[in-house]
């Protein structure tokens, strides 16, 4: 049997159903889905995943990153881009995720020694990887583990381990080591980040946040725009409305409250830049039952 086989004969009796489900091993979902999805904003955490049948493409700004069979897609940071999969209901997109533990991934550079050569120039947040025999067969066995309820319970989080460990030996490494170097420009790119998915309500301007990370406004703004693909004031607004759009799937919030939740003003201005992210107002959302959560759309 080949590789490829082996991975579908051991993913598919653990889906049966479309969007992201929890796996058996912490961590770790299942993704599936039967249909094409158009490109649509969406935001993953950081995570590995894995493409086993279909395809998907992402686009970062200028960027297009092709996630297919054999490939493997590295999200260092929780940046807000669109997402188009390639999907039919005879082959379906199957696939997993591992979500990027900080203090696993801080342990493994540690213990590996691979933080003392860090990468030149700034490292990509987001970037597809060609899967590595290795890293192929870290993926066989953490399907293994899925698919028994004593190896996930005993072997689980080894198994993750290497699947981490696989992606820190690849082209990839240096956006996951730079995550625990805390160094440069890209570390406090990543501190003005993380404050501002902590809070995306408040008032924010190029100035402050440039001060927030000790750099002149210049030279923020063009780091901020070297990672991200966006200005700081566009990404904050990315992230405002998909965190929205999380809102209204999940929580008992009217239009009105979901925009004020995430720091609009003007119910009128969040509407008119919803549906133009979107494509359909926020009350046609909300009143769609069946409206899938960020996680489920990518």
């Amino acid at each position: 049997m080949s590789l490829s086989s082996r991975l579908m004969a051991l993913i598919t009796p653990l889906i049966d159903r479309d969007g992201f489900t929890p796996g058996a091993v912490p961590g770790v979902s299942l993704m599936a889905c039967h249909h094409r999805v158009p490109r649509t904003p969406l935001m993953y955490e950081p995570s590995l995943v894995i493409v086993l049948q279909g395809r998907k493409v992402g686009y970062l700004g200028d960027r297009e990153i092709h996630y297919d069979p054999g490939q493997y897609l590295v999200q260092s940071l929780p940046l807000p881009f669109e997402c188009e999969t390639f999907a039919t209901p005879e082959a379906p997109l199957l696939g997993l995720s591992v979500r990027i533990d900080p203090a696993m991934l801080s342990e493994l550079v540690l213990e590996s020694g691979l933080d003392v050569a860090p990468a030149e120039g700034e490292p990509l947040p987001m970037a597809s990887v060609a899967m590595t025999a290795s890293m192929q067969e870290a993926v066989v066995r953490l399907l293994r583990a899925l698919g028994d309820p004593l190896d996930a319970r005993v072997m689980g989080e080894t198994r993750v381990r290497e699947v981490i460990f696989e992606a820190l030996k690849g082209d990839q490494g240096p956006a996951l080591r730079a995550l625990v170097h805390h160094q440069g420009h890209y570390s406090q790119i990543i501190r003005v980040l993380a404050q501002m998915h902590a809070d995306v309500t408040r008032e924010a301007t190029v100035e402050a946040l440039a001060r927030e990370a000790n750099m002149s406004v210049s030279s923020f703004h063009q780091h901020f725009k070297q990672v991200t693909r966006a200005t700081p004031l566009q990404y904050l607004k990315r992230l405002r409305l998909i965190k929205a759009r999380l809102l209204l799937s999940h929580d008992d919030l009217n239009v009105g409250q979901t925009a004020e939740a995430v720091g609009y003003r003007s119910t009128a201005q969040f509407s008119r830049d919803y549906k133009r992210a979107f494509g359909a107002s926020p009350l046609k959302d909300r009143r769609q039952a069946d409206l899938p959560s960020v996680a489920a759309a990518g």
